[in-house]
């Protein structure tokens, strides 16, 4: 992965104005050191800047009270690469959905996720952000809401870590774990993802672990990823035992056959020392079945995987149904009596559309 540069040739007569390409927020350490050298300022300023903009989360340079005044009156106009908050709701649990306006107006969505630490010692024990990739989403998954909205663009680096800072900021409180699971597909979006995984590793300071892609799966994309042998958990949408089934729920399962998906998923685990986890939602009597979790489970056997069953979330346009607890505990006690590993994952944010397969940057 080569990264967008910071910096450029500078012009003598206007370093400001041509010196800078992207927005500041996702470069590194070095890339703002380069920056303001080209400003004719000395180096220490690149980790001062560094320090602002990821720790102290300002919006405009002329707000870092240790430049100097006549310099930040000069590099007031540059970006740094923050959204304005568009919409706020809160559900009862406490999941903070969050409609955010990007510089050419988009809205995207991003959700933040308190949960209580294992003895409910703290009312934010940890926070999980879950982060948009694209403004839309071309996959069109028949149960998902963000598919119905169409998709538009795929969004940038600085866009992709603003949402961290954001959910950061609100709750004041560190973010412990960033899931790639909101608006979009990551893998179609590679380059920008990539980059942002390590500015949020490297320069936000979230554990490279503690970060997680979820792709429904594009070909060849998840061996490409596993040559970069990052540390982070990938998460697969599967949703379904066997390829036709597949391909009413999930439409470019008929580009991308399952056996393909899962040969490529042997792959990475080979590639990398890290299981796979696949995420299946659980739809009424559509994959819901025994007979469902057996055929699963014999697919998933010989490389290190997990199964996170995640029951439906309801959406307007589509009338599929949650299982009963019965039937999601049979499906699951038929996954561990075949040895497979496995969980079931209730979504958080249900009353405020900002569950798994909800989100769909709208009220």
């Amino acid at each position: 992965m080569s990264a967008t540069p910071l910096v450029s040739q500078v012009d003598s007569h206007n370093p400001v104005k041509s010196a800078l390409l992207p927005p500041l927020l996702g470069a590194t350490v070095a890339e703002l050191t380069a920056w303001v050298q080209q400003q004719g300022q000395p180096a220490y300023r690149g980790k001062q800047l560094h320090e602002w903009i990821y720790h102290k989360g300002v919006r405009s340079l002329c707000d870092i009270s240790v430049f100097p005044k006549q310099w930040r009156a000069e590099v007031a106009e540059i970006p740094i690469g923050r959204s304005t908050l568009h919409y706020r709701s809160v559900a009862p649990d406490g999941t903070v959905k969050y409609l955010l306006r990007l510089a050419d107006g988009q809205i995207i969505e991003t959700v933040g996720i308190p949960t209580l630490g294992e003895r409910g010692d703290g009312p934010k024990s940890r926070l999980t952000v879950c982060v948009s990739t694209q403004v839309g989403c071309p996959m069109a998954c028949d149960f998902c809401a963000t598919g119905k909205g169409g998709y538009k663009r795929n969004l940038a680096r600085h866009e992709i870590v603003d949402q961290v800072l954001t959910v950061q900021e609100d709750f004041q409180q560190r973010v412990s774990n960033v899931v790639f699971m909101g608006l979009g597909e990551p893998l179609l979006n590679t380059e920008n993802v990539l980059a942002a995984l390590k500015s949020l590793n490297q320069d936000v300071g979230i554990g490279a672990r503690s970060l997680t892609v979820s792709t429904v799966g594009i070909r060849d994309r998840i061996r490409q990823l596993a040559q970069h042998h990052l540390q982070i958990t990938l998460a697969v949408s599967l949703h379904a035992p066997n390829q036709a089934l597949r391909e009413k729920l999930v439409p470019s399962a008929r580009a991308y056959p399952l056996e393909d998906l899962l040969t490529e998923c042997r792959d990475y685990v080979e590639i990398t020392g890290r299981r796979v986890t696949f995420e299946y939602i659980l739809l009424a009597g559509v994959n819901d079945l025994p007979e469902h979790a057996l055929e699963l489970s014999k697919r998933l056997r010989g490389f290190q995987n997990h199964v996170n069953l995640i029951p439906y979330n309801p959406i307007e346009e589509v009338d599929y149904k949650r299982p009963s607890r019965d039937r999601i505990q049979a499906f699951l006690n038929v996954l561990k009596e075949q040895q497979i590993a496995v969980s079931v994952r209730y979504s958080r944010g249900l009353e405020a559309d900002a569950a798994c397969g909800q989100l769909r940057a709208s009220k």
